[in-house]
């Protein structure tokens, strides 16, 4: 029987020009590069410039995926913005892309889930794809996190990135079988108990300030391993597949310890995992797709392949989504 499939076309990223390496830490905080790389896995990290707004790199990673795709912007139907660094309170950070695309028509808004935010962006894309709402959507996960670091908190800072990630997707016709492109299934959750483990201590309507991160690491930690491993195997199951068929998992790069926990509970070998969170560090909605242009562009990524994306973040907020390349 055939279906509608989101069927990607076209990826890119953007990375701010700053490197900040570990040691760049070591002057201001009781931290080294080896303590950090110990317990994230972490060499590395972008800062976006003073002047550099979330808006501007998702603009840069939207034109990248768009380029990559074929397509016009005139033939874009809608943008959809996974952040939790957004430019302003309101409007959404997706109409400033919008604008700067030079996209007049269809429509353009922000998902915020945190780390998960671009897998509940892909869901929400893949959503507007199959109810004909939509034909062409671009997908970007984008962040400047060093907007709301508390910069003598060394449990946090050292962690966090900047940077962006786009997919442009299509709507395309498949077989309704797991050997079509596009995405095959989406699993989505939240559980706002856990709200204490990972949050901003700011906020419009609380303190008037963007506030700082605070986090319980050891925590999240806990909830991290064991949530991305089930969710990514109910993707995979509403999906008819399962852990041997996929060729690529592309995890949230939060950490490289939970990256690895995350793959053997699955039993897929770390060969079998793109990971980039020794450059880029944690990107937070950005990580997924920033990993998934690089893999491209490493060649581990191939037209055909199976991927499996998962990501757990503030909320708590986690879930998982299977696609074909």
């Amino acid at each position: 029987m055939t279906t509608i499939r989101a069927v990607v076309k076209g990826v890119g990223h953007y990375l701010p020009e700053r490197v900040v390496p570990n040691s760049e830490f070591e002057a201001t905080l009781e931290t080294s590069d080896e303590w950090i790389r110990a317990r994230s896995g972490i060499e590395r990290r972008h800062f976006a410039a003073e002047d550099q707004l979330t808006s501007d790199l998702a603009i840069a990673a939207a034109r990248a995926a768009i380029a990559d795709a074929g397509f016009e912007p005139s033939s874009i139907d809608a943008i959809v913005v996974a952040t939790a660094t957004p430019d302003q309170t309101f409007p959404s950070t997706a109409t400033k892309v919008q604008a700067a695309l030079g996209m007049t028509n269809g429509f353009a808004f922000d998902v915020q889930a945190v780390c998960a935010g671009f897998v509940y962006a892909l869901a929400n894309a893949n959503a507007l794809i199959l109810s004909g709402q939509a034909r062409r959507v671009i997908v970007i996960g984008a962040e400047t996190f060093s907007r709301i670091m508390d910069w003598q908190d060394r449990s946090t800072c050292v962690l966090f990135g900047d940077g962006a990630g786009a997919l442009a997707l299509q709507a395309e016709t498949g077989e309704g079988t797991p050997l079509d492109r596009g995405i095959l299934a989406t699993d989505l959750h939240s559980d706002g108990r856990f709200n204490h483990l990972l949050y901003v201590d700011g906020g419009v309507s609380s303190t008037q300030t963007a506030g700082v991160l605070r986090m319980e690491g050891k925590e999240i930690f806990k909830h991290a391993v064991q949530k991305l491993a089930e969710t990514a195997e109910a993707a995979l199951a509403k999906a008819g597949l399962s852990d041997q068929d996929v060729n690529w998992v592309v995890p949230h790069q939060a950490n490289l310890r939970i990256i690895k926990a995350t793959a053997q509970r699955m039993n897929i070998p770390m060969d079998r995992v793109v990971v980039t969170v020794q450059d880029h560090g944690n990107t937070s909605a950005a990580s997924i797709p920033l990993a998934m242009s690089v893999g491209r562009a490493r060649g581990q990524i191939r037209q055909g392949d199976l991927l499996v994306a998962e990501a757990i973040g503030g909320g708590l907020a986690w879930g998982a989504v299977v696609l074909r390349w």
